[in-house]
């Protein structure tokens, strides 16, 4: 039979042989908790619900991701002289309570006021400087729109009149316009996040050509989200023409800022983003006009120009070109033919001298003045008697033919 364990001291440290009650440990727990006290905490209403006169809501961390239970008994709200609601930014002197019995913590809010409107915007100028300092502002880094969008990407809240007026107004002015629709909470403390992620998002997504943010106004509380540096930072690096479509002139976010273009209402960026085909056919119609018009005075210009040109008594007859041009033709076929006949008259004398120099250097006009060549056997010419001694033959060439003979003896004289 099993037995029990004997209980720990309270100030002992349990064990597995001696562990503490859950009683023990949940008392422990309170009295750790009751010892923190009140303290006067900041942050978002993201609840706030009424049941029986007394407020059971959350308030969450402005910056990070955190958020308590609170509870605010009927007869501290009927004191606060002030209306809250979700969303408003407020500073609580809250006490801590651990329910033993249900194992929960809750914040008993002692009392409650709303953030100072000074000081949210203290805070929002030192965001804008910071942002500014960094150049998150500068015009150089806005990106222009293209000119006539395929595809849009619009961030909008579901079911919302943003989203149907940005739609209905863009496909009015060009029916085969596109829309690539992500639906993100408006309002709220879950702005951040999804609006964030559906930038992101439609920004890699190669298909949209430009993201339209549209949200249809609000208070100036219920926008302080869109001041978010995380969400502001995320619009500043998005490679694709972002539009800020808030909607809300006085006290704008520092989305506007950063945005490539600022939009007045939804309404407006639709009709700043995308075209309207009427008009674009008028502006054709109308430069088409105007070139035609230019083109027909280039030509009417021209025209009287080549009028003008044939007017000239010069261009009145075109035969005193052909006339000239003969006579020139004509005095220089004379001239050709005259020096061609002197250079052929000069060749032919020139011919003639040499053929007369060349007959009377030749060795067959010596033979015809009545010399003769003497060659021995051998070929070589004979020019002394003693190269042909007596009985050698001899070969005689005259002016019109050979003789043969044989030299002989012959003394000298």
């Amino acid at each position: 039979m099993a037995t029990t364990a004997a209980a720990p001291a309270a100030d002992a440290r349990p064990t597995v042989e001696t562990p503490w009650p859950v009683a023990l440990l949940s008392n422990k727990i309170r009295g750790y908790i009751e010892r923190l006290g009140a303290v006067w905490v900041e942050g978002e209403i993201t609840q706030w619900g009424v049941s029986g006169g007394n407020v059971y809501g959350k308030l969450k961390d402005l910056t990070e991701d955190a958020t308590v239970s609170f509870t605010l008994w009927s007869s501290v709200k009927a004191r606060l002289g002030e209306e809250f609601k979700q969303g408003d930014r407020a500073i609580a002197l809250v006490k801590p309570n651990y329910w033993v019995k249900a194992g929960t913590l809750t914040m008993q809010v002692l009392e409650l006021r709303h953030v100072g409107l000074g000081d949210m915007l203290e805070r929002l100028e030192r965001l804008r400087k910071q942002l500014a300092s960094e150049g998150l502002f500068d015009a150089s880094r806005k990106k222009s729109l293209p000119f006539l969008p395929h595809c849009i990407g619009l961030i909008t809240g579901k079911d919302s009149d943003a989203e149907k007026d940005v739609i209905r107004n863009a496909q009015l002015r060009w029916p085969a316009v596109e829309f690539r629709v992500v639906h993100a909470t408006m309002q709220g403390d879950r702005i951040v996040g999804e609006v964030t992620a559906a930038i992101r998002r439609l920004d890699a997504d190669p298909q949209v050509d430009v993201i339209i943010l549209a949200r249809g106004g609000g208070d100036f509380q219920n926008l302080l989200g869109f001041s978010d540096e995380k969400l502001v930072r995320a619009a500043a690096a998005c490679a694709t023409p972002l539009v800020s479509a808030i909607g809300h002139e006085a006290d704008r976010p520092l989305l506007d800022e950063v945005a490539d273009l600022r939009a007045s209402t939804p309404t407006d960026a639709a009709k700043r983003v995308v075209p309207d085909v009427s008009d674009e056919l008028n502006r054709v119609q109308q430069a088409r006009a105007r070139l035609g018009n230019r083109l027909t005075g280039i030509l009417a210009t021209e025209v009287d120009r080549i009028t003008q040109l044939r007017s000239r008594p010069a261009l009145g007859t075109s035969s005193w070109i052909i006339d000239r041009r003969a006579e020139d033709l004509t005095r220089s076929v004379a001239r050709g033919t005259e020096l061609v006949t002197r250079m052929v008259e000069q060749a032919d004398n020139q011919v003639v001298q040499l053929r007369s120099h060349l007959r009377a250097l030749s060795p067959q006009g010596t033979l015809d003045r009545g010399y003769a060549i003497v060659q021995v056997p051998d070929g070589h010419v004979l020019r002394s008697p003693a190269q042909a001694p007596a009985g050698t033959d001899l070969r005689l060439t005259l002016a019109e033919g050979r003789l043969t003979a044989t030299s002989t003896s012959e003394s000298p004289k």
